[in-house]
C-alpha cells in the first residue's frame, strides 16, 4: 500500500507543471483594461462590459414629414420690403415739435445731372410760385426732361426731416419726377420699382443726407407720419412721398 501511494505522488509531481502550463494558455486569462481600478472586482466588471452584447432592435419613431409651406400672395410692396430689410414698425411716441414759422429753404444736388439749387420756397405762411417753378424744373425726369407740378407738401416733408436730424447741408436727390415711360422702363429692369410708383404723381423723392446714417433719416421721416417712407440701406437712401402713410 505504501508503495502505491509513493507511486501516485511521483506521477502527480511530474504532471502538475504540465497541467498548470496548459491552463495558462487557455481561455481563462482575464482581460486587462488600461487605466482601470486595481480592484479585481472593478476589472472584472469592465472586462464584461467591453464584450459585445446582443441588444434588442431599437424601434425609432417615423420621421416627420416636412410641412408644405403656405402659399402667400406677393405684392410689390411686400417684395420691396423683403429685399430691403422688411417692413418697419409704425412710429411710436409723441410726434416731434415742428417749426411752423421759420422760412423754409432747400439746398439740393441733382445726382443725375449734377445741377445744384438753393431756394427758399416758403415764408410768411405761403409758398412762393417762382421757387416752386424752379423746383419743378430741377426735379424733372432726367431721362426725357419731362416735368410736372411737384406736390409742395413733399418739400415740407423733406425740410422737416432735415431739421429733425439737424442736417443743414446739401441734399442729394437721386430720383424725383418720373414720366410713365421712364417708370415703366425702370420697373422692367428692377423689381424694386413699383409700376404705379408715386414718382409719376410728382409727390416722391429718393434722397440722401451725406454724413447722416440712413437709419436716422428713416426714423425722422417716420415721426412725421405724413406719407410713405421707404428704407434702402444697401443703396444708402430713403424714399419720401406724400401718398398714403405706409412704411417699408
Amino acid at each position: 500500500m505504501r508503495s502505491f501511494v509513493l507511486s501516485l505522488a511521483a506521477v502527480l509531481a511530474v504532471t502538475g507543471p504540465s497541467f498548470a502550463q496548459s491552463n495558462t494558455t487557455g481561455t481563462a486569462t482575464p482581460q486587462v483594461i488600461r487605466g482601470s481600478s486595481a480592484n479585481p472586482a472593478v476589472k472584472k466588471t469592465a472586462a464584461v462590459a467591453s464584450q459585445p452584447t446582443n441588444q434588442p432592435n431599437v424601434v425609432r419613431p417615423p420621421a416627420r414629414q416636412a410641412q408644405q409651406p403656405q402659399q402667400r400672395t406677393t405684392k410689390p410692396e411686400t417684395l420691396r420690403g423683403s429685399r430691403y430689410g422688411g417692413f418697419a414698425p409704425a412710429p411710436s411716441g409723441p410726434p416731434p415739435v415742428l417749426d411752423t414759422t421759420s422760412p423754409r429753404s432747400l439746398s439740393l444736388v441733382n445726382f443725375n445731372t449734377q445741377e445744384v439749387l438753393t431756394v427758399t420756397y416758403w415764408s410768411n405762411g405761403a409758398y412762393h410760385r417762382k421757387a416752386l417753378d424752379q423746383l419743378n424744373q430741377f426735379l424733372r425726369d432726367s431721362r426725357d426732361n419731362a416735368q410736372t407740378e411737384m406736390d409742395p407738401l413733399l418739400f415740407d416733408v423733406l425740410w422737416h426731416t432735415a431739421h429733425i436730424v439737424g442736417y443743414g447741408g446739401s441734399i442729394e436727390v437721386l430720383s424725383a419726377y418720373r414720366s410713365p415711360s421712364t417708370n415703366a422702363w425702370l420697373a422692367s429692369v428692377s423689381r424694386g420699382v413699383a409700376r404705379d410708383s408715386q414718382h409719376m404723381n410728382g409727390n416722391a423723392m429718393d434722397v440722401r443726407f451725406p454724413g447722416v446714417p440712413v437709419f436716422q433719416m428713416r426714423q425722422a421721416a417716420y415721426s412725421l407720419n405724413m406719407g410713405g417712407v421707404g428704407f434702402y440701406p444697401r443703396s444708402g437712401f430713403v424714399h419720401l412721398d406724400t401718398g398714403p402713410v405706409r412704411y417699408w
